[in-house]
């Protein structure tokens, strides 16, 4: 490394590390060399290795595990379009809409299923316009992708509209058209707010999610023909696996 070189020895590490991922050299998965291999590769002390991963951790593009140094991180993501992603005809008698759009990007879902009868939470509460006595019916799933948890996805319905159907099934269910429209109530209006924001515990350990990566929480609220709300889907979507897609006509 020349002298004359304005950039830090570490950011001189990080710059070349960075062009072999971009360049492919480096693959998704790939271990990164020791920090003795590349201190002695870049001439440089361990130290300043360290800042030169540890920065392009923080970039996103390295993964740090324990006791198996680093390794190159996945940059493949799935894109949702979520203006059009629960249209009845997105649901089939073989799969939900989230299966379908995972199909179709060419990768592998399944969802585990659990179903819970609880008093909703006050944010709960007030979308679907409960009292917070009143009873939810919650189906919670665990979204994988190609074996790996990629969100966590609970649905809240009043328990006086899911009582005997199909969503009291603690397992995978699907209709064409989807549950609610199959049952007598189609959404015809959705809200969607979206909050970016760092996991919780728990979620970072379901969903598997790197140290410093942020969670997108997506709450869509689904309204009936009469104008009242039916359904609150509050999904966990880490950062570094998502694109959510909106098309909006413009007026």
């Amino acid at each position: 490394m020349g002298t004359a070189d304005p950039r830090a020895l570490w950011e001189r590490v990080a710059d070349d590390l960075r062009a072999e991922i971009n360049r492919g050299d480096l693959k998704a998965g790939d271990p990164i060399s020791p920090e003795q291999e590349l201190a002695d590769r870049h001439r440089v002390s361990r130290q300043t290795v360290r800042q030169a991963l540890q920065q392009l951790t923080n970039e996103g593009l390295l993964l740090s595990g324990r006791g198996r140094g680093r390794t190159v991180r996945s940059q493949t993501r799935l894109h949702w379009q979520l203006s059009h992603f629960e249209t009845q005809e997105r649901h089939s008698a073989e799969a939900d809409a989230w299966s379908n759009g995972v199909a179709d990007q060419g990768r592998n879902p399944h969802q585990d299923v659990t179903v819970e009868i609880n008093v909703p939470t006050p944010k709960v509460a007030e979308r679907l316009g409960l009292n917070q006595d009143d009873l939810v019916v919650v189906r919670r799933r665990v979204r994988y992708v190609d074996d790996q948890a990629f969100q966590l996805a609970d649905s809240y319905f009043p328990e006086s509209i899911a009582r005997g159907t199909l969503l009291m099934q603690p397992r995978d269910v699907s209709v064409p058209g989807g549950i609610l429209a199959s049952i007598g109530y189609p959404q015809v209006k959705i809200v969607d707010e979206i909050e970016i924001r760092m996991p919780t515990k728990e979620e970072s350990s379901k969903l598997g999610i790197a140290a410093g990566t942020p969670v997108a929480e997506h709450v869509r609220t689904g309204y009936g023909e009469d104008g009242k709300p039916l359904r609150v889907m509050i999904t966990i979507v880490p950062g570094d696996r998502h694109v959510l897609v909106y098309e909006l006509e413009a007026q």
